[in-house]
């Protein structure tokens, strides 16, 4: 099976799937073979380059892209069945009034088909504010392809996308207390902190990334300064030592 980037000039690029896996995960919430993922961006290189790095990434369908909702519409009863639609507003703000404007007229032409938005903002404000529009994900341009993608299925899916870290955001926004009760804040940074977490619940490197919204890389950085702190030479011990010195907090995370 091959999967298709496609611009608005026809000229169609082919690749296969990184594995047969993630092939298989893909097609079992793909709505049909004739189903495609709608790309807007209005920037030619961009698009282009998105385009082939999601379908190498695996997204396991077509991918059309165009410079906007117009141009699609020129040769839409050419065009397979969208299974979404990925509006790339890049610098610009959701909370604008013509892209909130823009991401609407999207949610409503092509509903129940989702619509998620790509942008280079990550203020919670302009995530709060695609999702008020009606979009089923917001991604950071930050995000790596892979996350991308599986913000993508998720929509499909019926669920919604918002990066992590912008959720630790809104939780440090709600519990204005909660910096000054953090037992280990002298000892690990914030960050350090959630790592340590997710190590408490027994989750691997790959997985921590993807929740966290970092690279795999960055987090064994993490994990090794916290073990470095600890003088620790493995999980376990970090587990083990962590209890023993902040009883209270590490309880806390269970």
């Amino acid at each position: 099976m091959h999967s298709v980037a496609r611009s608005h000039n026809d000229t169609a690029l082919t690749y296969d799937p990184l594995n047969s896996l993630s092939e298989k995960a893909i097609s079992d919430i793909r709505p049909g073979a004739d189903s495609a993922l709608l790309l807007l961006d209005n920037r030619t290189l961009d698009r282009e380059c998105l385009a082939q790095c999601l379908v190498s990434h695996g997204i396991g369908m077509e991918v059309l892209a165009f410079g906007s909702i117009e141009e699609w519409r020129r040769d839409e009863d050419f065009h397979p069945r969208m299974a979404a639609v990925l509006v790339n507003i890049g610098g610009r703000k959701a909370t604008e009034q013509c892209i909130a404007a823009e991401i609407t007229t999207l949610v409503t032409e092509f509903r129940p088909t989702p619509v998620v938005v790509l942008s280079d903002n990550d203020e919670l404000a302009q995530i709060f504010k695609a999702l008020e529009c009606g979009a089923r994900g917001y991604i950071p341009s930050s995000t790596g392809f892979d996350v991308c993608v599986e913000a993508i299925n998720l929509a499909r899916a019926g669920g919604i996308f918002v990066p992590a870290s912008s959720v630790l955001a809104t939780r440090r926004v709600t519990e204005p207390g909660r910096e000054a009760a953090r037992p280990m804040a002298g000892m690990f940074t914030e960050r350090q902190e959630q790592v340590i977490q997710a190590l408490r619940r027994g989750k691997a490197n790959k997985i921590i990334a993807y929740e966290l919204n970092l690279r795999e890389s960055t987090v064994k950085v993490h994990i090794r300064n916290i073990m470095k702190k600890l003088k620790a030479t493995n999980r376990t011990e970090v587990a083990y030592k962590l209890s023993e010195m902040f009883p209270v907090e590490i309880g806390a995370l269970d």
